[in-house]
């Protein structure tokens, strides 16, 4: 059996605080397989970022990786010196971050900030460092004319395909992104995701898409983690989550969001808001705002239970589970 590229198993962080800790992410496991796009949704506050920057080990205090592994290619991550996770980063795994403009030094040009990072990782020679600036910025769709524009020159669209362009300097086998659409109008969007599904067609890398938008994770992405209150709430294809969406926060989030195809609607908001995660409710996180609610929910913290080719954090599926084991 062939490994998976990435697997993150038990992964939970700890953000320290003079208050007490605070789990941001708790227990989380799953794995990405080569050349696949792994979407992550879920509200604000549900731990996707953390998660992320966990997995990434781009945490700054207080944050902090408590328990778990992350195995990329064979390589516990969480193991790994500076040096050694400095000469993974961008040659393996690279990240885009949420907001370009904050991401991006504005006091240099894309061409200075993209021979920056190919010289911080390959000693290459002037020409050779132009050669491969112009081919990223080609890939990702942008005149390299603008290897001598600055930041605020470009449009929202074209700094995150900078953004995109540098991630794929060095041609990684897995590429990370944080929310990358989310300050974009949805035909920059559009044409920011299809020039990304479009290049991982193309170079066959990985990607871990984290959002908040549930129609670019149907459109683009192959399996889908829904996340609440730093857990894994269900893990399933792409296409399971929308068709047959088990958890009720996942037919929440459906729900809370319009379609441009089949019958008309009223869209169906999530009463409450997310749980102060200094202050967890007992049982299952999300029974103070679950219309299904059982008794059992208040005071019995539900597992991960298998379901078909899902998984399911509900006690709706406790039984099943027992059953089929």
């Amino acid at each position: 059996m062939v490994e998976p590229l990435l697997e993150v198993a038990g992964l939970s962080v700890d953000y320290l605080t003079e208050a007490g800790d605070v789990r941001a992410v708790d227990r989380v496991s799953f794995t990405v397989e080569a050349g696949e796009f792994l979407g992550i949704v879920g509200e604000s506050g549900s731990g996707k970022s953390t998660l992320l920057f966990g997995m990434t080990r781009l945490l700054s205090p207080p944050g902090e990786v408590v328990e778990g592994t992350i195995t990329f290619r064979g390589r516990d991550m969480v193991q790994l010196g500076r040096e050694q996770l400095r000469r993974i980063r961008w040659r393996e795994v690279s990240v885009v971050m949420q907001s370009a403009m904050n991401a991006l030094n504005p006091m240099k040009s894309i061409g200075a900030q993209l021979e920056d990072t190919l010289d911080a990782h390959e000693k290459l020679s002037a020409e050779a460092v132009r050669r491969r600036s112009v081919e990223v910025l080609e890939l990702v769709g942008i005149d390299p004319v603008h290897l001598r524009s600055y930041p605020h020159q470009l449009s929202g669209g074209m700094r995150q395909r900078a953004m995109i362009a540098m991630a794929l300097l060095f041609t990684p086998q897995l590429v990370v992104m944080d929310e990358p659409t989310s300050a974009l109008d949805v035909v920059a969007q559009r044409s920011l995701m299809t020039k990304i599904k479009d290049l991982q067609r193309t170079l066959g890398f990985a990607v871990v898409f984290v959002t908040h938008d549930m129609s670019v994770v149907r459109r683009y992405a192959d399996r889908v983690l829904v996340m609440y209150a730093g857990q894994i709430a269900e893990a399933a294809g792409t296409e399971a989550i929308f068709t047959s969406p088990r958890h009720p926060y996942t037919r929440g989030l459906i729900d809370a969001f319009p379609s441009v195809t089949g019958a008309r609607r009223e869209l169906a908001g999530i009463p409450g808001s997310p749980p102060d995660l200094a202050r967890l409710p007992s049982g299952c996180r999300f029974h103070p705002r679950c219309p299904e609610v059982m008794p059992e929910c208040v005071g019995r913290e539900p597992e991960l239970y298998p379901v078909d080719d899902a998984e399911v954090r509900c006690l709706l599926y406790a039984r099943h589970a027992a059953e089929a084991r």
